[in-house]
């Protein structure tokens, strides 16, 4: 099961955020087809966001073919997002984690961080989606 979360800080929509973050989710194998997201009440308690909001994110997702909504008995994964295997993407979070410890040791704050994570995406002939 997913766990939401906000960043007011962001500058990106509320309801974008959670789409984002069950795409991440079924890019990381976290989510898979099948799988049960949180309903829309119990999304709206653990985040204090409006029920509105989290509607709109279900609806997006269900518009890109990624949910489906069931009448009466919630909101499903509809298909599996094609990822790199969870070994080789353990083994590369950890060696994200290990350059984003020694980061922070030399007293990068999360703003450059995230400035020299893009900067490389953007080199590497990526399309950024901050």
């Amino acid at each position: 099961m997913i766990t939401f979360y906000l960043d007011t800080r962001s500058g990106v929509a509320p309801y974008l955020q959670l789409v984002q973050q069950v795409r991440r989710a079924m890019l990381l194998g976290l989510l898979r087809e099948g799988d049960q997201l949180p309903t829309v009440k119990a999304v709206v308690s653990s985040i204090a966001i409006n029920p509105n909001t989290v509607s709109k994110a279900y609806r997006e997702l269900e518009h890109e073919g990624l949910v489906v909504a069931r009448a009466g008995v919630g909101t499903y994964v509809a298909k599996t997002i094609d990822a790199v295997s969870a070994p080789s993407q353990e083994s590369l979070r950890q060696s994200l984690v290990r350059w984003m410890t020694e980061a922070r040791s030399a007293g990068l704050k999360d703003e450059s961080i995230d400035a020299i994570f893009q900067e490389c995406l953007r080199a590497t002939g990526k399309v950024v989606m901050s």
